[in-house]
């Protein structure tokens, strides 16, 4: 009974975050790639995945976007910390648009001021091919 209710109780703790995952293809179009650029203004480095928010400009309209990265694990195996992007600098995305149109995408690549390109999505490459180097 006692392992009955330790395998219930794991479950019932561990089904959100399950629940919260979701594949590439659902959310994003492989075939809608963007670039764009803007100063970061907030970073969210946590569990499923991280989520970096830059205002890009565009004449006088300013759109805030949403870029969902790999997952912190993988990112800090490759260098990134919690501090790796900070409110204010200007970074350029390269990613996949959202399938349904919103200000959203999945980043590949951050290209920051100073030119440097790190990767910032899975392992895999993610859709159509390897990290960028």
């Amino acid at each position: 009974m006692r392992t009955l209710l330790s395998l219930l109780t794991a479950l019932i703790v561990g089904a959100p975050p399950l629940l919260a995952h979701h594949s590439f293809a659902a959310t994003y179009d492989v075939n809608k790639p963007v670039t764009f650029s803007g100063a970061v203004t907030k970073v969210e480095f946590r569990n499923p995945h991280i989520w970096v928010f830059i205002d890009v400009k565009d004449g006088d309209k300013v759109t805030n976007w949403g870029c969902e990265g790999g997952a912190p694990i993988q990112l800090f195996r490759q260098g990134w910390r919690p501090d790796t992007l900070k409110h204010g600098d200007e970074i350029s995305i390269e990613g996949f648009a959202a399938r349904d149109g919103k200000p959203v995408c999945n980043m590949r690549v951050v290209k920051t001021g100073e030119g440097k390109r790190v990767f910032a999505g899975a392992n895999d490459g993610g859709p159509g091919g390897t990290p960028a180097r």
